[in-house]
């Protein structure tokens, strides 16, 4: 009789140990808030819908860390966030389900230029303010987006061919016969257009410079040093490697290297490259890389700027254009430390 009184006491302990634990939760006593008050804090926080395209590269990781670091909640924001993986399906199935959870804006890099007027109608149709990244998109009507925030693409590739025209010139080879194979990126994206259309504006120039190939590498490292061992194997006499990217850079220098090449200032090959991450930066500081055209992925700040000036009714810009450079052995010296990515 004892241990069942005994029993029955523990039991009842621990019953109401349950009850106060339940109060002290309900009321805040443990995390501070009460599930109410958490909900009602995030409705107070402006939520932004986030589809990245991928993580391909180093330079879509810092973009994507800068995105998350400025549209946190300690800065105001409910981000809900998406990775496409290189996948345009993908990335309308994210900003349908954004349309569907009522978010406040669309923050989005898109996949592809075209193929995204039916996913942005609606959008528009539920009155939410989409905002381009990095990339553009190619629609009948450019309403469907409020801005664009990212570099400008064609731009970069005029840069490109600008800088070689001078290279040559100050090099005495102006008037000889240039070889050149380009690695490009995913095709269609807006940084493939853009940095082909540009370097072709310029290329279009000079008749005696002769694109021997150009071809899709993904982007990537791996498929970059591929593409490249095919080129060498087939072109005995490359003058100059474009590669849109630095990755694709990193997997090209593999090859060129197996092949027994050499690059830069004095070597068989020059290359230029796009997006100046730090590892590569420091491959133009070391002579191994010619040139590196800037892209810049810190974008983050931009886009919470432009949110911001819409919440306050302000009047926007169709586009912000980040600020880059383009560096050289002769001006990245003092870049290199400061870079984050």
């Amino acid at each position: 009789m004892n241990r069942l009184k005994n029993n029955l006491v523990v039991v009842a302990l621990c019953l109401l140990c349950l009850i106060v634990m339940a109060v002290f939760y309900i009321s805040g006593g443990f995390l501070g808030k009460s599930r109410s008050e958490e909900t009602d804090n995030n409705d107070h926080l402006i939520m932004v819908g986030i589809s990245q395209l991928g993580s391909e590269s180093v330079w879509r990781t810092a973009n994507t860390e800068s995105v998350q670091q400025a549209l946190s909640k300690e800065n105001g924001y409910f981000p809900i966030f998406n990775n496409a993986r290189q996948n345009q399906e993908n990335q309308i199935k994210a900003i349908r389900g954004y349309i569907s959870q009522k978010v406040d804006y669309i923050v989005f890099a898109p996949v592809t230029e075209t193929g995204w007027d039916t996913v942005l109608m609606e959008a528009k149709n539920a009155g939410i303010p989409v905002i381009l990244m990095d990339r553009t998109v190619d629609v009948e009507d450019d309403s469907l987006y409020v801005t664009r925030v990212g570099s400008d693409m064609h731009e970069e590739g005029k840069k490109a061919g600008m800088w070689l025209e001078e290279e040559l010139r100050d090099k005495g080879r102006f008037d000889e016969d240039i070889n050149i194979v380009i690695l490009t990126g995913n095709k269609g994206s807006s940084a493939e257009i853009g940095r082909t259309g540009g370097f072709a504006e310029i290329k279009n120039k000079h008749k005696n410079w002769h694109v021997l190939e150009e071809v899709d590498a993904d982007f990537t490292t791996s498929k970059g040093k591929e593409e490249m061992r095919r080129l060498l194997a087939k072109y005995s006499d490359i003058d100059v490697v474009v590669s849109q990217n630095d990755d694709m850079t990193f997997g090209a220098l593999e090859a060129i290297r197996d092949a027994g090449k050499t690059t830069g200032d004095g070597g068989d090959i020059v290359i230029i490259s796009f997006d100046s991450c730090k590892e590569a930066l420091e491959l133009v500081r070391d002579g191994i890389i010619n040139v590196d055209i800037e892209c810049n992925p810190l974008q983050g700040q931009y886009i919470s700027d432009v949110i911001k000036a819409l919440e306050r009714g302000e009047e926007i810009r169709k586009e912000y254009i980040v600020d880059e450079n383009v560096f050289t052995k002769s001006n990245v010296e003092g870049y290199i430390n400061d870079r984050t990515y």
